[in-house]
């Protein structure tokens, strides 16, 4: 589709050039301005800035399906099938009960004392080091110390997992140059999951251990095993990096908001709600619609497709009262940070978890902190989050 099929305003900019990725807010604010939806000639989609519009395509699966990719690539759309991401009613619901029972809050108490003492060595030994990177020291450490034993992936055979996740996640985006360079790690990490279920090298009583026995049952195909370990893996640690990542910065460039917290931990639930607010780890994803349907007064055609803007709505001025403001007392916990409805991120209990002993072990270990340094953001289409956080913790 060259041209919109119905009058709406368009924006000719570029949502995923470089420098929009890196600097996106104004973008939004621009096409919340244009109005609740608006044509990105340059994508060739719908776009939805705002936060209603946003929620209620997110709540109709019937009108706006996954099924064909929630991607800007139909190549890479379609190399995304089996996900739990990539498919709609019942087929969706078979898939997510077969491990979604294992990200449930209930399900993961158990880690709760593991995830907790992991982020306080984590926190005691940046404190020592007073400089630390706080994505690699911190952010990252604690992911990946707990998400790839969970899923079951095979302990030496970890060191590239990062770079792939973050690829899988670059190539939903439109094909464009940042795309294409995530092409081979994203078609590795697929090469790799196939393996891995092909020998069967995942660790025991893990949800990969899980997903062959149930393709033994019969309950799923052998096809389908290396797409959900994928599915479960790649979106539990990049969010959840870019999370506690954002969170350090954010505290870092707020102090005021930092006292609060530590004045009382109470409030860390809802600090980690702000945080995924004002700096929504998933940029947007797509739907396609399933027939004629009106959104806002504007007749969206059959076969078009919207993009869903979760970071934009998570600062709709509509929505949110002085959005461009990072308040932990505010009541956050309506964002669309892990997405909403049926599709919503299976992992954001187990987010939430790490998210939240990172920040209870720095409350009791780091009085302030400080940038060391100028920080870098990752060029990602989908992901915001930093590639380099220099970061300066002065003891408690």
């Amino acid at each position: 589709m060259s041209r919109p099929a119905v009058a709406v305003p368009t924006y000719e900019r570029d949502l995923y050039s470089p420098q929009a990725i890196l600097d996106p807010y104004p973008h939004y604010t621009r096409l919340r301005q244009l109005g609740p939806v608006v044509w990105l000639p340059k994508q060739r989609v719908y776009a939805l800035a705002r936060y209603a519009e946003c929620k209620t395509v997110l709540r109709d699966d019937d009108g706006f399906i996954s099924g064909d990719g929630v991607g800007l690539s139909a190549v890479f759309n379609r190399l995304s099938r089996g996900t739990t991401l990539n498919s709609d009613g019942a087929e969706h619901d078979r898939r997510r009960k077969l491990l979604a029972h294992r990200m449930l809050p209930r399900a993961l108490r158990e880690l709760d004392e593991i995830v907790d003492s992991q982020a306080r060595d984590l926190v005691a030994s940046a404190v020592r080091r007073r400089s630390v990177d706080g994505v690699a020291d911190l952010a990252t450490a604690l992911p990946v110390s707990v998400v790839p034993d969970l899923v079951g992936w095979p302990r030496d055979r970890r060191q590239h997992l990062l770079r792939w996740g973050g690829a899988t996640f670059d190539v939903l985006g439109p094909l464009n140059r940042q795309a294409a360079r995530s092409v081979p790690a994203s078609l590795q990490m697929l090469r790799f999951a196939r393996a891995v279920v092909r020998d069967r090298t995942v660790l025991p009583g893990s949800m990969g251990h899980e997903i062959l026995e149930a393709a033994q049952g019969g309950a799923m195909s052998a096809r389908e095993c290396s797409a959900l370990m994928v599915d479960y893996l790649v979106p539990s640690l990049d969010t959840t990096i870019s999370g506690i990542a954002n969170a350090l910065a954010l505290f870092a460039l707020h102090p005021e908001q930092w006292d609060l917290l530590r004045a009382d931990p109470a409030l860390v639930p809802g600090a980690v709600n702000e945080v995924l607010r004002y700096e929504s780890p998933l940029r947007a994803f797509s739907r396609k619609v399933r027939r004629k349907t009106e959104v806002s007064g504007v007749e969206l055609p059959a076969g078009s497709r919207v993009l869903v803007l979760y970071a934009s709505a998570n600062r709709d001025e509509h929505e949110w009262e002085q959005p461009d403001t990072f308040d932990i007392r505010r009541n956050a916990g309506r964002h669309l940070g892990f997405g909403h409805g049926t599709h919503a991120c299976a992992g954001q209990a187990l987010a939430r978890l790490e998210m939240q002993a990172m920040l209870r072990a720095l409350c009791d270990g780091v009085s302030r902190i400080e940038l060391a340094g100028r920080p870098t953001w990752a060029v990602n289409n989908i992901i915001r989050c930093y590639e380099r956080l220099p970061l300066r913790l002065v003891a408690a």
